[in-house]
């Protein structure tokens, strides 16, 4: 263990893949000591000991407040857990003691608090919508699997419904980052309806950092589904959401992630002048947190335009070569970041073809992408162009772990991940890709196996 001293803010620990602790700084050892844990053992704090769970499932740097029990008083902490060599990474800092629970009569003007009303169960989620806690017997009573959900979006488990008016009350709160109340909702594959009421929760420097919410059961005895029942009927487009919750969703979000992006990124470059280091470094994690989101957003978007009976792809008369070379630079900086040198097919290159401009620089904007991000520092990415009976080919090849053949197929299914708890995008990507080259008349394969990298083929018809 590495000590130092009690009176510092800021605590550092590390936990192996199974959540056990393997060293911690004072504060954080000795209130891990005190909840009857010890180095070599599993974390016995549950709040950061499930944080740190969530994020190694997400593969992401996840940073909350929490209140954890220390005797019969509580602290109030600020726990940033990052995915780290295998393990997590804990910062543990605040430790700001303050009484423990104690019951009280009912405040009369908290009468009204939802959590205070007859909620049949609660929830919350981070800033991303994804679910960091569910009443344990909520699934037990209703149908589904709580700890399964852990980590999965709150569309995951709930099919939300339009009101009235033709809005869903959940999106113009995530916008707002407001209370919502009234939210419809189907639990998913049990038939059973909810409404969800929530109010946003904020982190210590007052930023959005997710929801809390109750259930309200509208229908009485819980039921289960029947092991004979007939199978429900397909999901509508987009996994329940109505036509048009995309559009409304990129509208409602692009512009206020869009300003988040700005002025955390603005912070954390200190153009206002100097800051601690650590609130600098708490500014790129919300800046990358944002990008994170608006990545999401576009492929949320895509899915349902691809996912539609109209879709169409745009016949245009298009040269692959400039495109693979324009995708190239657009990923040359996080190249740079990475250490990872990317090889582009040469100026000279021509490779003409049928397809849509804006679709298949998406396409190859994505398999560059993956490559640059599965490629050791000081890897190489080569893009290759071929050409055979009637059909051009341009070659995304990297040195990354590549990919197993029994996993070849998975990776192009809809949220398609070989490991969940690996660093990476939303799972949509491989999908959406395939699906836009196959519109164009093209296809994406992949040849792989582990140890040697991976070679994504993306082919389009040789125009005449």
């Amino acid at each position: 263990m590495n000590a130092i001293d009690s009176s510092m803010p800021l605590a550092i620990g590390r936990l192996d893949s199974d959540g056990r602790l393997l060293d911690a700084e004072s504060r954080l050892f000795e209130l891990n000591q005190r909840a009857g844990g010890a180095i070599d053992a599993p974390l016995a704090v549950p709040q950061i000991a499930t944080l740190a769970r969530l994020a190694q499932r997400l593969g992401i740097a996840i940073s909350r407040n929490v209140i954890a029990a220390d005797g019969e008083d509580d602290l109030e902490l600020w726990v940033r857990a990052e995915p780290q060599d295998g393990g997590v990474r804990l910062e543990v800092s605040g430790w700001r003691p303050r009484p423990g629970w104690r019951a009280v009569a009912s405040e009369p003007e908290r009468d009204g608090d939802f959590f205070r009303s007859a909620a049949d169960w609660l929830w919350e989620t981070d800033a991303a919508l994804r679910i960091t806690f569910l009443s344990i017997e909520a699934g037990a009573r209703y149908g589904f699997d709580s700890s399964a959900m852990l980590g999965q979006p709150l569309t995951r488990l709930f099919s939300l419904e339009q009101d009235e008016s033709g809005n869903l009350p959940i999106l113009s709160a995530v916008a707002a980052q407001a209370r919502f109340d009234g939210q419809k909702a189907e639990i998913r594959g049990t038939g059973r309806m909810v409404r969800l009421d929530a109010t946003p929760r904020a982190d210590p420097g007052g930023r959005f950092a997710g929801f809390v919410g109750a259930a309200h059961m509208l229908d009485s005895a819980p039921v289960r589904p029947r092991a004979d029942a007939p199978l429900p009927p397909p999901a509508a487009p987009f996994g329940g959401f109505p036509d048009s919750f995309s559009q409304r969703l990129d509208r409602a979000l692009r512009g206020p992630l869009g300003t988040i992006i700005a002025n955390a990124d603005s912070i954390s470059a200190q153009t206002e002048g100097p800051l601690k280091p650590d609130y600098a470094e708490y500014a790129g994690d919300i800046a990358n947190a944002g990008r994170h989101l608006m990545t999401l957003v576009d492929d949320l978007v895509d899915l349902q335009a691809i996912e539609r009976d109209d879709f169409r792809i745009e016949a245009e008369n298009i040269d692959l070569a400039d495109v693979a070379r324009r995708a190239a630079g657009l990923l040359s900086v996080r190249a740079a970041e990475g250490e990872v040198r990317i090889d582009r097919p040469a100026s000279y290159e021509i490779l003409p073809v049928t397809g849509e401009f804006r679709r298949a620089l998406q396409v190859l904007v994505n398999l560059i992408g993956n490559a640059v991000r599965y490629s050791p520092p000081g890897g190489q990415v080569w893009i290759r162009l071929e050409k055979d009976d009637g059909r051009a080919h341009v070659i995304v090849a990297d040195q990354g772990k590549g990919i197993a053949s029994g996993d070849h197929a998975r990776i192009f299914e809809k949220f398609g991940r070989v490991d969940p708890n690996e660093p990476g995008g939303s799972g949509l990507g491989l999908y959406i890709a395939r699906r836009l080259a196959r519109a164009m008349g093209g296809d994406l394969t992949v040849d792989s196996a582990p140890g040697q990298g991976a070679r994504f083929v993306f082919s389009l018809p040789l125009r005449d």
